[in-house]
């Protein structure tokens, strides 16, 4: 299902195929958490945006409007009109991030809703069964994400766990193809800070012969230092045949250190988070719309970008949207950003195919 096609030191240009369409690597999966992007875009959007492969969360979408709901009326890419390729997570982080209302077992997690407060038991299976009704592409496993700092007895015991949870994901997976496309299943490298411990999960994880793999548990406290090195640690044992996806981890610098590093899938909040609140991406570095400067530039956002946006409006009209409140500037700002980071995926691409990655890669961002 995966090639790599072109290669440069660590930085390698690959094509993973799925049944909804050829994925080209490096990418950058736009976050639909509910099956919309926050910001007012819709899945049509995307393709203006330039979006290869749309990411929607399985925890939210079981929550509401259900699964079930969501299978009946044909599919996620159906319920969100987008026909490209949809990873869900497994909801795993979300879960987890709930601390105090969640309860952990062997056969998996008790937790209370976010929006009603009702109690509810998710283990591997049921995972994986969630995201085989709402019918993606990519299927990730059920894990732990263990925060930093974190003691290493607890590390290793909840490694043990999510690689038991792993090989009962991928035994149900087996199967959950249903009437829709065939799903892949990619398993979730953890381990903290944990040298020795990322290396074992990885080796053990990469014997299951899985269509993917990802790197979790960063992005939650370490510095970009220690992320790097992590990085580093596990990709030297990922299977080279195999795309790697590093969850969560996304500034523009962050994706080209990863990419040097050897990473292929990429995923982050941060460009419409950034954007709902006039933090726009530039070929010279961020702005923020909101900055009094701006009131009577008439240029662009990026004179460098072709989206819609810098196209049509001016910075002075987009601050103006945003002190006056209208949603429209919200929505413009995030299409914006989005078509930054797709934008700045394929020069990324292009610059390891033609050889030139690494005179580059300081001028991208």
């Amino acid at each position: 299902m995966f090639k790599v096609t072109a290669k440069q030191g660590r930085a390698r240009a690959g094509e993973f195929l799925t049944d909804r369409g050829t994925i080209q690597t490096p990418v950058f999966m736009n976050v639909a958490t509910q099956a919309a992007i926050k910001g007012g875009l819709s899945g049509i959007d995307l393709v203006s945006a330039g979006c290869r492969v749309a990411l929607a969360n399985t925890y939210h979408l079981h929550i509401r409007p259900g699964d079930e709901l969501i299978r009946k009326m044909g599919g996620l890419h159906k319920f969100m009109a987008w026909d490209g390729p949809i990873l869900t997570d497994s909801g795993g982080f979300q879960i987890f991030s709930l601390s105090g209302l969640r309860k952990i077992s062997e056969d998996g997690v008790t937790f209370n809703s976010h929006v009603d407060g009702r109690r509810i038991f998710m283990s591997p299976e049921d995972s994986i069964r969630i995201q085989a009704n709402l019918g993606a592409d990519i299927v990730m496993a059920f894990d732990e994400c263990v925060g930093i700092p974190a003691t290493r007895d607890y590390v290793e015991t909840s490694c043990a766990r999510t690689y038991r949870w792993l090989v009962r994901c991928k035994e149900v997976c087996q199967g959950c193809q249903g009437d829709g496309p065939t799903q892949a299943l990619f398993g979730i490298n953890q381990g903290a800070l944990f040298k020795d411990i990322r290396i074992s999960h990885m080796k053990r994880i990469a014997e299951l012969d899985l269509p993917g793999y990802s790197i979790g548990g960063l992005s939650v406290g370490e510095t970009t230092e220690q992320m790097y090195e992590i990085i580093e640690t596990v990709e030297e044992h990922m299977p080279y045949d195999r795309p790697r996806y590093l969850m969560g981890v996304g500034t523009p610098q962050n994706i080209i250190e990863a990419v040097a590093r050897g990473i292929d899938f990429f995923d982050c909040v941060m460009p419409a988070r950034n954007g709902r609140h006039g933090r726009l991406y530039t070929c010279g570095g961020s702005i923020n719309i909101l900055n009094e400067r701006f009131k009577e530039d008439a240029g662009p956002i990026d004179e460098n970008c072709a989206c819609h946006v810098c196209r049509t409006f001016s910075r002075a009209y987009l601050r103006h949207l945003f002190k006056a409140g209208e949603i429209l500037a919200k929505r413009l700002a995030v299409m914006h950003n989005l078509y930054f980071y797709n934008t700045l995926m394929a020069k990324i691409r292009e610059s390891i195919i033609t050889g030139k990655f690494d005179v580059s890669r300081g001028r991208f961002s």
